[in-house]
């Protein structure tokens, strides 16, 4: 049973997640509470090398399916080694990327269908759904803008505008359907947007 609690950042490529991420641990660092920061694919050794392996530029071959099972067993990995122990410890969990990234990117943008995503899944995080999940709200061409354009190593920035829109469009669509999914207004400056997240988490964090 956990004990902690668990949250997730979600967006698309070049949203702010690693920003944002940073200044909630430098918020709880000051409260003295017990936290970890980990990140989806990867945190661990095992799911580290899945990362490697999925995001690796040169993988163009890669068909959609073993992408999605690829970036399920990191997930598997992952909760196993880092996630879980951590929440069992009553540590505040907070991660880049969880199963939304699963359903915006290969459900939705892919194609494969919410319905295979949740499937291949749900063994994987029964019982390890967020207490939130922060979508950060910025629109994939004014993402890429701020990053100064797509990485030129990674897979699934190379994927495309008309693909980080579907992304988008997906995320959208969890916005609907999972009631502890919260878009962060992110129009603002980084500090803005922080302020906006601290006033999402209030009951959270206590």
């Amino acid at each position: 049973m956990m004990k902690g609690k668990f949250i997730t950042f979600e967006g698309c490529e070049g949203s702010g997640k690693s920003t944002q991420i940073k200044l909630l641990a430098e918020y709880l660092d000051k409260l003295n509470a017990p936290y970890i920061v980990t990140r989806e694919p990867g945190g661990s050794e095992i799911a580290e090398k899945i990362r490697n392996l999925v995001l690796d530029g040169k993988n163009k071959n890669m068909s959609d399916s073993c992408e999605a099972l690829l970036y399920a067993a990191a997930r598997e990995q992952h909760l196993s080694d880092i996630v879980i122990p951590a929440l069992n410890a009553g540590k505040m969990v907070i991660c880049d990327r969880y199963v939304h990234s699963s359903l915006a990117y290969q459900g939705y943008a892919r194609g494969l269908g919410e319905e295979y995503i949740r499937a291949i899944n749900s063994r994987v995080i029964s019982g390890y759904m967020p207490d939130i999940t922060l979508f950060l709200d910025i629109a994939p061409e004014d993402a890429f803008r701020r990053k100064h354009g797509a990485d030129k190593n990674d897979r699934m920035e190379q994927q495309g505008l008309e693909f980080h829109r579907r992304v988008y469009e997906g995320y959208k669509h969890c916005l609907k359907s999972d009631k502890n999914f919260y878009a962060v207004d992110c129009r603002g400056n980084k500090e803005q947007t922080h302020a906006n997240i601290i006033n999402i988490l209030k009951d959270i964090i206590k």
